[in-house]
């Protein structure tokens, strides 16, 4: 398959899909990950000290399976299900891969599934009909539209299509909004960053009152994050490209989210002693010494950090599982509200 040595950060639930688009590489390296080093300066830490990992296969995982039992238990209540409802258009290998995963976390959790695949040239016309007839359908408690989508449609206008109290990405603009307003709920939280949150809040990690840093600020990771955080009481900071002194900055943060698209940007020494690191980012850099000539690194150069930082999300394993689980989640909080209206 193809690969992209970049970070999918602009392309939404592609970007949080990227730990599914190379799902085999991503089990190969979890298991050599004791061993490996990369090549960023390592200081020679290995996985026996320094920071705790977050194992974020492991926490997707009990997050399913607390989806599942609570499904069991609302079927068993209702004779109903959640539904979820995807949207493919065209023929991309990793948007394929991503879709894929999806139907296969919804059979596990006892969702069910519905899906559409357009072809590369269908009109925008033909694809809002589609997003429509979802909408009016109420077995389908969430719609995600997978992109990126071809250059002939407008994305912005077929994810305002989506109704906000299906729009399971959390991308709608309303729901963007209301996330952005203290004492307002919106129907969705974006799945990355909510999975950033989750991560720390499972781990035990204490957010109230702590010291936090975005770096990136993209509208699919970044800003939500900094709003999720600022919900929980942190003082956050967003740093981004215009950012004079993004080091220095991130030296006084207690919890450190990158989400910045730049391969091993962020190094050991812009980290507090101590610090939270949650490592949004996947890239393929060229590595002669891997049969596949590549290998995985995230936004955040891992050997350099890990025996500074109190606790750290690996690449891949970290962030990345947690996206379609909270997907799931989503999906079900969507069927909840229509049980209890």
């Amino acid at each position: 398959m193809h690969l992209r040595r970049v970070s999918r950060h602009n392309a939404s639930s592609s970007y949080v899909y990227s730990a599914q688009i190379w799902s085999e590489s991503a089990h190969r390296e979890r298991k050599q990950h004791k061993n490996r080093r990369f090549s960023c300066n390592a200081t020679g830490a290995n996985s026996d000290e320094g920071a705790a990992i977050i194992d974020g296969k492991a926490i997707a995982q009990t997050v399913r399976e607390e989806i599942g039992v609570e499904v069991a238990s609302l079927k068993a209540s209702t004779g109903k299900v959640p539904g979820l409802a995807v949207v493919l258009v065209g023929g991309r290998k990793d948007s394929e891969t991503y879709v894929r995963s999806k139907k296969k976390g919804c059979e596990e959790a006892g969702i069910q599934s519905f899906g559409t695949d357009l072809p590369e040239d269908v009109t925008e016309e033909e694809l809002l009909k589609v997003v429509a007839d979802y909408n009016a359908d109420p077995s389908v408690h969430g719609i995600l539209v997978q992109l990126p989508l071809p250059d002939h449609i407008n994305e912005e206008n077929v994810l305002n299509a989506i109704s906000i109290e299906k729009d399971v990405d959390g991308f709608h603009p309303l729901n963007m909004g209301l996330l952005a307003q203290r004492g307002r709920e919106p129907f969705f939280v974006p799945c990355t960053p909510k999975g950033c949150v989750e991560l720390l809040e499972r781990s035990g990690i204490e957010i109230s009152g702590k010291t936090a840093v975005v770096i990136g600020r993209s509208n699919i990771v970044g800003m939500p994050a900094n709003l999720l955080l600022q919900r929980r009481d942190a003082t956050v900071t967003v740093v981004h490209s215009r950012t004079p002194n993004a080091k220095e900055v991130t030296q006084q943060a207690d919890i450190v989210i990158v989400a910045c698209g730049r391969a091993e940007m962020v190094r050991g020494d812009w980290i507090k002693p101590g610090a939270a690191v949650i490592d949004v980012g996947i890239n393929a850099v060229d590595d002669a010494t891997k049969k596949r000539g590549y290998r995985l690194v995230g936004d955040a150069c891992f050997d350099e950090i890990k025996p500074i930082a109190g606790a750290i999300t690996p690449v891949p394993g970290g962030v990345g599982p947690m996206t379609i689980a909270m997907l799931l989640q989503n999906t079900l909080e969507g069927f909840k509200r229509t049980v209890s209206a």
